[in-house]
């Protein structure tokens, strides 16, 4: 069998498998196994279960505490994120999506690289920050960015 790294956004919360059945009135495990800590967990879909604490911890971080990796698969489904460390108040990344087969280029891009306006201006994805005066720029981390175990998900 081959390896899978899965990255998916949920809710959860964490309830003891007792408590668990009570609340949703589904039974996971046989009476006489022992009541386990664990969370209850509901995925995209509305499908509802509940997992072993070690388990769900080994898998799921908070979306507050990312490392920059799962913050680049958060950006990639389409969501914002920022870092705790950052001191600027409404700053955020986001993910823009390329054009490889070219989208018309308006008059600024055309003058800038030299092209006609109307033209095909091919495009590779980049990362985009708001920065705090609330203008955008393209976005390169630093190593200290892309070491950082602070970033979160931005609502």
């Amino acid at each position: 069998m081959e390896k899978y790294l899965g990255v998916k956004l949920i809710e959860a919360e964490p309830m003891d498998r007792k408590e668990f059945e009570e609340t949703v009135k589904q039974k996971n495990y046989p009476e006489e196994w022992p009541n386990e800590l664990g969370y209850k967990v509901v995925y995209p879909d509305g499908y509802v279960s509940w997992s072993p604490k070690e388990v769900f911890e080994e898998a799921y971080r908070r979306i507050d505490n990312l490392t920059f990796g799962l913050a680049i698969e958060a950006l990639k489904k389409g969501y914002k994120v920022a870092r705790k460390g950052w001191n600027g108040k409404g700053m955020f990344v986001v993910y823009q999506k390329g054009y490889p087969k070219g989208i018309p280029c308006n008059k600024q891009t055309a003058v800038a690289w030299g092209i006609n306006e109307g033209d095909l201006f091919k495009c590779e994805p980049y990362l985009q920050i708001k920065m705090v005066n609330g203008s955008h720029s393209m976005w390169v981390p630093s190593i200290n960015d892309c070491l950082a175990e602070d970033w979160m998900i931005v609502e």
